[in-house]
């Protein structure tokens, strides 16, 4: 069976009350000296008993201690105090850029056209306005990339000129060296062929024959005279 916890409630005999006192108050008071020797804390109890009178017991300068104390409590004030206006600064920035946004997107439905039913002369005008700069701007910007882009195909087109020009030189010289090579091989067979030519200037007296009509000498004619 669970023991449930016991109520705790006033003692109503004033006898015992102050028996009560005394003894929670003496163990009260050892804790507290017990906790700033071992632990070395900064300790300050003050206890008022029912009919007023004064128990205190301090590690320390009790003075020191609620100086501290009021210190400490007046920072935590002061940093909620700054935590609150951090906040509702936030709070009212939030707010207005929701304004803002709602603004922003409430003209550029305007300018797209739409909701523009319930807007009077002035605002449709100004909208006019407004689009005319816009397509100005537009046209403007549009102008300086067309001309940039010209200026990149020019400098393109320059540095492809260049370089036709340099592959057409490569390639007339490749052409002239070539033609050359080859005008020098035909030039060189040519000659090969006339030293391989036998000149025959064979002379015949009589009735003889030449021995070998047919032979080819090189560079020296053949004369033929009778037996």
């Amino acid at each position: 069976m669970v023991r449930g916890k016991t109520q705790m409630r006033r003692i109503e005999n004033a006898t015992s009350r102050q028996v009560t006192f005394s003894k929670r108050r003496n163990g009260l008071l050892k804790k507290a000296f017990e906790l700033s020797v071992l632990c070395d804390a900064k300790v300050a109890l003050i206890v008022f008993s029912p009919k007023g009178k004064l128990y205190e017991f301090a590690s320390s300068s009790m003075q020191d201690i609620i100086e501290r104390y009021k210190q400490h409590t007046k920072d935590i004030r002061t940093e909620n105090i700054i935590d609150e206006e951090k906040s509702q600064n936030l709070k009212r920035e939030a707010e207005s850029l929701g304004k803002k946004i709602e603004f922003l997107e409430d003209s550029k439905r305007k300018m797209l056209g739409e909701c523009v039913a319930s807007s009077t002369f002035e605002e449709l005008q100004q909208l006019e306005q407004q689009l005319d700069r816009s397509v100005t701007c537009i046209r403007a910007r549009k102008m300086q990339v067309f001309q940039e882009q010209i200026e990149k195909l020019k400098a393109k087109e320059v540095m492809l000129v260049a370089e036709n020009e340099m592959l057409s030189e490569k390639y007339n010289v490749r052409v002239n060296e070539e033609s050359m090579e080859k005008r020098v091989t035909i030039e060189s067979s040519e000659e090969d062929e006339e030293e391989e030519i036998e000149v025959d200037t064979g002379l015949f007296i009589g009735q003889a024959a030449p021995e070998s009509s047919n032979r080819r000498r090189k560079n020296k004619p053949i004369i033929m005279m009778p037996n």
